[in-house]
């Protein structure tokens, strides 16, 4: 095992900064996600701790170890591809033992290795089988018995669930998890999905144009994301402009006008005084009420569209002078009784953020 710090890291293809001074500390035993769009870094990133990019700039150590100029193979690190990398020609056994071979490993330390490494992804019966007579689950299986079998200082996957099938990827998780853990192995999992991202990780790193634009564990990013950008990348989010009330003094409560009416919001991240800023309320923090009598904290308008979807009722609400709006309502709540057309109060709770809007 061993921490990985990333030291003002820089990345450039034909002149496109992929990298921009990149800085990060992943502890050691840590499950550390880089989530975030295509294109935003998190592979290129990925791929320097590999090896597999020379960084233009900066370093990267594991603990006091300065890996930044130390070829690919002698890393200590184990990979997981998204797209298994498994050598077609080779049974799972032989795929598993590939690394342990190449290190010189005795042939009875290989067999009871590679034994319980198949077994620990319940493949032991499959060792005989080759790629091509295994679904993709089985597959994956066998690539992470590959890249845990050596024993890393570092386990990279890189987007290793995308290929699978939703209900196989839930149970994928489990298994990395299970896995990683036992290990207590420094794991960096890149992903653009953020139910990934949330349901696996110690800590997520949101990377945008080759930065990072947050750190936090999964319900730090949730519940205080600081810029749109990040509440609308995890999870689903209304990002709203409104105009703040002159406040006396910075408090953690301010009041913002919406639709013509006068809110109260919790004070987030980099919130100025000003007259801008932007409202982030999550759909399922919202409710809805009839049209009348008027309620505190609430702003009027009508039911666009309501879709039921059994474990809740998604309404898309146009509001009285404003934006359209999302609401979801639970299974369990009684006031999911609106359709299309109707007049409807949006109830804001006075803790939905809000941050500096644009200058």
């Amino acid at each position: 095992m061993a921490s990985i710090s990333i030291e003002g890291i820089k990345k450039a293809f034909a002149g496109n900064i992929v990298l921009d001074k990149l800085s990060l500390h992943i502890p050691d035993g840590a499950f550390y996600t880089l989530l975030g769009p295509s294109g935003c870094g998190k592979t290129a990133l990925l791929r320097c701790i590999a090896g597999f990019y020379a960084a233009d700039a900066g370093r990267l150590l594991f603990d006091a170890d300065d890996m930044t100029h130390v070829p690919t193979h002698h890393r200590d690190i184990g990979m997981v591809f998204q797209d298994y990398a498994l050598f077609p020609d080779k049974t799972a056994f032989d795929n598993v033992a590939y690394g342990l071979r190449a290190r010189g490993v005795t042939r009875a330390a290989i067999r009871q290795r590679v034994d319980a490494a198949l077994d620990s992804v319940g493949l032991l019966d499959l060792a005989a089988r080759y790629p091509a007579q295994m679904s993709g689950g089985q597959r994956q299986r066998v690539a992470l018995a590959r890249a845990l079998v050596i024993r890393p200082r570092v386990l990279l996957m890189d987007e290793p669930l995308s290929n699978l099938d939703a209900k196989m990827r839930m149970q994928m998780r489990d298994v990395i998890l299970d896995l990683v853990q036992e290990a207590r192995i420094t794991t960096v999992f890149v992903t653009h999905d953020q139910e990934e991202a949330l349901a696996m990780s110690d800590k997520v790193a949101i990377m945008d144009q080759g930065r990072i634009a947050q750190i936090g564990t999964p319900e730090e990013l949730y519940g205080t994301p600081a810029s749109a950008y990040v509440a609308d990348f995890i999870g689903s989010a209304n990002i709203i402009p409104v105009s703040l009330e002159p406040a006396a003094e910075a408090a953690a409560t301010r009041r913002y006008q919406l639709s013509g009416r006068v809110l109260d919001g919790t004070a987030g991240a980099a919130l100025v005084d000003g007259k801008n800023a932007i409202l982030i309320a999550r759909p399922e923090e919202l409710t809805l009420a009839a049209a009348m009598p008027r309620i505190a904290n609430a702003v009027p308008g009508a039911v666009l569209r309501r879709q039921y979807l059994g474990f809740k009722t998604a309404y898309r609400i146009q509001l009285d002078d404003g934006p359209e709006i999302h609401v979801d309502l639970g299974a369990g709540n009684r006031h999911a009784d609106f359709h299309p057309g109707d007049a409807v109060q949006v109830v804001l709770p006075p803790g939905s953020r809000l941050i500096r809007g644009p200058r």
